[in-house]
């Protein structure tokens, strides 16, 4: 495979960022302007895009931090939406919401997106690229939006915001239902996790090329980011084999994966930054919780312990 000709932006080393930790989670507990700025300078030296999930509190300090610290990070923002339509091909509750649920879901949205052109125009030397919505139009999903509803949302922050646009989705619908948004875009944001689909780590940077280059080739004249790509190091065993996954399986995963992005010089965010306690099932090795290159403390796995010398707080 060739290198890119059409990046949307210049090639840099990614990173999704979300701080949420222990007794903190959207909607409730956001981290303060101290630990933002604690989690960004352990970051800054070593990744140069974040992304940024939603247009929440937690975004806002994010983006008030790297301002007034002066930090040199570029934010891809997104909008995080939610269920317009009940999914009964979700396995674990997608499909409940009443006619009521899903109308005030809407009006939701609709304020996401209001909020997120808000903040693209209100530090334009920072966000550098804007998402619609996060994983919304998978079959699986349980906040499915409808493809041309998310069309309208592209239109709307092409419309009130200068900066690039994309919807964020796990790599195959790019080549199914996500055919018509694929013409609204200015690049395509795809997922990739061959843990999830039980490949094993020998095969898992070559299943990872795999899908890029399906998509990638779909659209020859579109850019193509990845925008999550990591690997777990623990699991309960519900969704990913216990046995496949390892602080020493993610540092393998890793370094493959950087070699061959940094090559090729393609965008890519690893999934993700820090170990996040809310996420997933109350289980302590739900795999949801633990995706982080640190922990939730803040200390290094061992994919980045050559990085930080940072030791656990007493």
């Amino acid at each position: 495979m060739q290198k890119s000709e059409n990046q949307i932006f210049n090639y840099g080393r990614a990173i999704c960022y979300s701080g949420f930790r222990d007794g903190q989670q959207p909607g409730f507990l956001s981290p303060t302007y101290e630990q933002v700025k604690e989690d960004l300078f352990i970051l800054k030296d070593h990744w140069q895009y974040l992304r940024l999930y939603d247009c929440d509190p937690h975004s806002d300090t994010v983006l008030e931090v790297i301002q007034k610290e002066g930090l040199d990070f570029k934010v891809m923002l997104g909008a995080y939406i939610v269920a317009e339509k009940n999914n009964s091909g979700c396995p674990w509750g997608g499909n409940n919401y009443t006619e009521k649920e899903l109308l005030t879901n809407a009006i939701k949205n609709k304020k996401q997106i209001e909020k997120l052109i808000k903040l693209a125009n209100k530090y334009p030397d920072i966000i550098n690229a804007l998402s619609a919505g996060n994983e919304a139009c998978v079959d699986w999903t349980d906040h499915f939006v409808p493809v041309e509803k998310v069309i309208e949302y592209l239109r709307l922050i092409k419309a009130g915001a200068k900066q690039p646009v994309t919807f964020c989705e796990n790599y195959l619908p790019w080549v199914g239902n996500l055919r018509p948004l694929a013409k609204e875009v200015d690049f395509i944001s795809i997922h990739t996790y061959p843990v999830w689909e039980y490949k094993h780590i020998h095969e898992a940077i070559e299943y990872t090329k795999d899908n890029y280059n399906l998509v990638a080739n779909a659209y020859p004249d579109t850019p193509v980011v990845i925008t999550e790509a990591g690997w777990a190091t623990n699991s309960n065993g519900r969704g990913i084999e216990s046995h496949n996954v390892s602080e020493r399986l993610q540092r393998i995963y890793y370094n493959d994966l950087m070699e061959w992005t940094d090559r090729e010089e393609i965008i890519t965010y690893v999934f993700e930054a820090f170990d996040e306690s809310w996420k997933g099932s109350p289980h302590p090795l739900e795999p949801e919780k633990h995706w982080g290159l640190f922990k939730m403390d803040r200390t290094p796995k061992q994919v980045v312990r050559n990085l930080t010398n940072r030791t656990v707080k007493s």
